[in-house]
């Protein structure tokens, strides 16, 4: 590897996803073949964080200077994640080639050239003393990408096997798939909704995060009037490449479509489904002949959710990237630290048959320690 020696193969990978939970950390070692993962902190957001960042992802007063602010407090968020991975991993900032930091995405618009996660990366780096490598979006929309999914390229170097067809789904807040068919083209792009309507109905009408387990939803029923109005949405009938996020799928877009007199539960049952049945039918129609599926993301741990996946995929072995040799919560933080490690070989860390770019690109900002 030009320019990396294997003594400086220690990254740090931070992931802050559409769910807006937390902070996922994780040090990683890529010196040899099968990456090492060292060490990992999530970090819960804050209550007033939180609602700060669901703020800004729609147009409100003053929100460049609140935009600003939630960057540096966000970025002092990472810093102490980062290196409270690190001392899970006891190792030493200076043995850290560099952090790749995917920042908090507020507004995804590729279809108007730009794309927005918010992090300081001077700030992050002079907090750390490390090198820092973020915005890794902006650079394939430039160059006429979708800007994501950007961890298909990671799944396709952990996770390909030259014998099975296998497909990786994140199942975050948006869920997306990696389509690994063995020795032909590698592709990829966002299912639609993973948790964020999921977590948004839940928060409304249970005061809570998430549906723990994917209880309230099995105290449901699918409503299928309802569900064949959410599923109309054109988005699921575009052909890849394509993405998509909280601006197309929100609490308002969703009660846009409800009469008024249903069952919160048998909505929530109804979203799950939406969930399932729209990854199962991205990998049908997309991912033809696919034997094996291996989920990550928060997803994996709504059972009631893997289980309606499992049902609409029969034939399919349905089970965790942690088979893999990869647990389900940290492969998104473990990608942007290879990112990071390609960004400083100057080496592509896009795939364009998966975000539509023109060609290979190098992405991310560089800040040097």
């Amino acid at each position: 590897m030009p320019g990396l020696d294997a003594s400086g193969q220690l990254f740090l990978g931070i992931m802050s996803g559409t769910s807006a939970d937390g902070v996922d950390a994780v040090a990683l070692d890529l010196s040899a073949t099968v990456p090492k993962l060292c060490g990992r902190h999530y970090q819960p957001f804050a209550p007033e964080l939180r609602a700060r960042i669901l703020a800004l992802q729609a147009a409100s007063a003053n929100e460049l200077h609140e935009a600003a602010l939630v960057s540096n407090e966000l970025s002092r968020l990472y810093a102490s994640s980062a290196l409270s991975a690190l001392k899970d991993a006891r190792r030493q900032a200076s043995e850290v080639r560099a952090i790749g930091c995917h920042g908090q995405t507020v507004r995804h618009r590729p279809d108007l050239g730009y794309t927005l996660q918010l992090v300081n990366g001077a700030l992050l780096a002079e907090l750390t003393g490390i090198t820092v490598v973020c915005d890794f979006r902006s650079r394939d929309i430039a160059a006429g990408g979708q800007g994501a999914p950007l961890v298909p390229a990671f799944h396709a170097a952990m996770f390909s096997s030259p014998r099975t067809h296998r497909v990786i789904v994140n199942i975050g807040g948006i869920a997306n798939l990696t389509d690994l068919p063995g020795n032909d083209a590698v592709r990829g792009f966002d299912t639609g909704p993973g948790n964020v309507l999921l977590d948004a109905w839940s928060e409304k009408h249970l005061g809570l995060p998430h549906d723990e387990d994917g209880r309230w939803a099995r105290a449901g029923r699918v409503l299928p009037d309802l569900l064949r109005r959410l599923l109309a949405h054109g988005y699921f009938a575009h052909t890849p490449p394509k993405s998509t996020g909280r601006d197309e799928f929100n609490l308002r877009w969703l009660e846009s479509h409800l009469s008024g007199g249903e069952k919160p539960q048998d909505v929530q049952a109804t979203l799950l489904e939406l969930t399932a049945a729209t990854i199962a039918a991205a990998v049908t129609e997309h991912c033809r002949g696919a034997a094996e599926i291996y989920a990550c993301g928060g997803g994996v741990h709504n059972s009631a959710l893997m289980e309606s996946l499992r049902r609409a995929m029969p034939g399919v072995v349905v089970d965790t990237t942690e088979m893999l040799g990869i647990a389900p919560d940290w492969v998104e933080a473990c990608a942007f630290a290879w990112l990071a490690r390609r960004a400083l070989e100057g080496a592509p860390g896009n795939l364009p048959s998966v975000t539509g770019a023109r060609a290979p690109r190098v992405l991310g900002a560089i800040h040097r320690a």
